[in-house]
């Protein structure tokens, strides 16, 4: 990492106004801002020049917060820091202002505050030497971008508040759904005998009552009717007319809206994992996601995987999960408010820093978070942030893909 570094991107920099009690300005700055660029000082700073009275700005941050450090130059030779005056303001996107005293240390002013990221503002300097005051203003802006609110919603940008939030730490366990066992039922015949009609079919709803076949006694030589003990769909038949009725099923009906989701549990989570836990269960593919407890744990353990197996209810009255379709759930373990947090999905990589992207109007700037607790819904912010802030959730990468095209993420 540089050593100093540059107060902002250049590719953003706006033409810098320099003036002085004569209300002149440096000719040969004026070309260099109007050609997007800014003159850089022996420190790599920005330099801001009023006649031959110039201050070269750094942002120097080796070992400490980051910080302002001015340099002083008349005739473009060093003047003595103790005999210049000189005060910074930073306005910041959602109108905080910060103003920043300077004391003499060694061959520079050294700002007396810490120059919190993210460094995107506008800024005064005024500077007084000499019985003559200096005063400069310009935009510094790093990580910011506008996106009209149409676009926003097209690209299908939406936005949370930080605010308190439930954080739990969970588990991840992958698994299938399965026929919950009390939502199906084997049907037989009462007395064997030759079956004389079958009337449903592998596939068919039938509800409770519906006659399914009926059955000639070889005892009593008396027709009797078997009906569906429960509603569901049929999914096996083993009969055909003619067949002679014994103890196995004619039938097995399913219900499908009672459905459980099955998962195994291995022996590195069986201490964490306990009936009465929440879990969030989802599809591997697609966004469809349902909660429920984890109901209970079958008896025995899988001789293989040593693993046991934890269901969930999962209600399913319009179908959508089919028996044996791989599930993931997401077992929460450990829960706690906490005061502040963001959606874990709006959390992108910016620099060296997690962020998410403040929305102030239609313009959305980063905000460099120092991050507690993560879960898969919300992660805890410990600072970087104010409550109450609009930020972008879903879909925040397309912002940080315009920051990065529009080269206004300049690399400390």
């Amino acid at each position: 990492m540089r050593k100093f570094h540059l107060i902002a991107a250049l590719l953003l920099a706006a033409p810098i106004a320099g003036c002085g009690d004569s209300g002149t300005e440096s000719a040969e700055h004026g070309a260099e801002a109007a050609a997007g660029e800014y003159e850089r000082g022996p420190h790599n700073g920005r330099i801001l020049r009023d006649g031959d009275f110039a201050i070269e700005m750094t942002v120097f941050e080796d070992g400490v917060p980051p910080e302002y450090r001015l340099y002083a130059y008349k005739g473009d030779e060093p003047v003595a820091p103790a005999t210049v005056d000189a005060k910074v303001t930073i306005k910041r996107l959602d109108g905080e202002v910060t103003t920043f005293a300077f004391k003499p240390q060694d061959d520079f002013l050294r700002g007396q505050g810490v120059l919190v990221e993210p460094h995107s503002f506008d800024v005064a300097v005024t500077a007084t030497e000499g019985g003559q005051t200096h005063k400069w203003q310009f935009e510094s802006y790093e990580g910011r971008v506008t996106i009209s609110d149409d676009a926003a919603a097209a690209a299908g940008i939406t936005t949370e508040t930080v605010g308190p939030q439930q954080i739990g730490e969970t588990v991840e366990l992958i698994g299938r759904v399965e026929i919950d066992p009390s939502g199906s039922a084997d049907v037989g015949a009462k007395f064997p005998g030759p079956v004389v009609s079958v009337h449903r079919n592998v596939g068919d709803s039938v509800a409770r009552g519906t006659l399914l076949a009926k059955v000639e006694s070889s005892y009593s030589l008396q027709t009797y009717s078997i009906y569906a003990p429960i509603a569901g769909i049929i999914t096996q038949r083993n009969v055909n007319v003619g067949t002679i009725a014994g103890e196995s099923p004619l039938f097995v009906i399913a219900n499908p809206s009672r459905a459980v989701a099955a998962f195994p549990v291995f022996p590195r989570d069986m201490e964490s994992v306990r009936p009465g836990q929440s879990v969030q269960i989802s599809g591997l593919e697609g966004r469809r996601t349902q909660g429920s407890q984890i109901r209970d744990f079958l008896p025995l353990a899988d001789m293989g995987s040593q693993s046991i197996t934890a269901r969930a209810a999962l209600p399913n009255r319009d179908g959508y999960w089919k028996p044996g379709m791989a599930v993931r759930g997401v077992v929460t373990i450990d829960q706690r408010e906490v005061p502040l947090a963001v959606r874990t999905d709006a959390i992108q990589q910016f620099r060296d820093f997690r962020v998410v992207f403040a929305k102030i109007g239609e313009t959305y700037e980063v905000r460099m978070l120092e991050l507690g607790q993560e879960g898969p819904e919300w992660t805890e912010v410990l600072g970087g942030i104010k409550p109450g802030t609009v930020y972008a959730a879903d879909n925040s990468y397309v912002i940080k893909a315009d920051i990065e095209k529009s080269g206004a993420s300049h690399d400390h």
